[in-house]
């Protein structure tokens, strides 16, 4: 399913673990406050992908250049255009912002949620984005040296 999909795949509350309630609830309590930009960013969003979209964008630009010679190519027609896609690319930057960074928060989260799921998943990484980068080296050579291991491994396994 897409992110501009509206259809609902929420899980019933009888389905649900003691866990996946608890993290609802904490969420309905802090998303008491309405979040009319992120609502208004994702519409756009998904708007703006559309091929229709693309077709109005498209039709704007023939029909700024069709005027061209109607207005005899002056500044005022070349100012329009300008200050249109100025205001347009400026706004779609933090509409696009705000949706990328809810989609990767979304999908943090969701790892976050099979790390923890996974008994032989080290917890520990379930942080990594608020480690500072000396750290994150450290966790990276301790799992490429895990890598370089089994890649010795599977070239023993593959010898004998």
């Amino acid at each position: 399913m897409g992110s501009c999909d509206n259809s609902s795949d929420d899980k019933s509350s009888d389905d649900k673990s003691n866990d996946e309630k608890n993290i609802d609830d904490k969420t309905k309590d802090d998303g008491k406050k309405s979040d009319v930009f992120g609502k208004v960013a994702k519409v756009v969003a998904c708007q703006s992908g559309q091929p229709s979209t693309f077709l109005i964008a498209l039709s704007i630009i023939v029909v700024w250049a069709v005027t061209g010679p109607i207005f005899q190519f002056n500044d005022t027609w070349q100012l329009v255009i300008n200050t249109g896609t100025t205001i347009v690319t400026f706004l779609m930057v933090f509409l696009i912002q705000n949706t990328q960074n809810r989609d990767g928060e979304a999908v943090q989260l969701k790892l976050d949620e099979i790390i923890r799921a996974l008994d032989a998943a080290g917890n520990e990484v379930m942080d990594l984005e608020e480690k500072s980068q000396d750290e994150l080296d450290q966790i990276k050579n301790g799992y490429s040296n895990l890598a370089k291991e089994a890649k010795q491994e599977i070239n023993q396994r593959k010898a004998s």
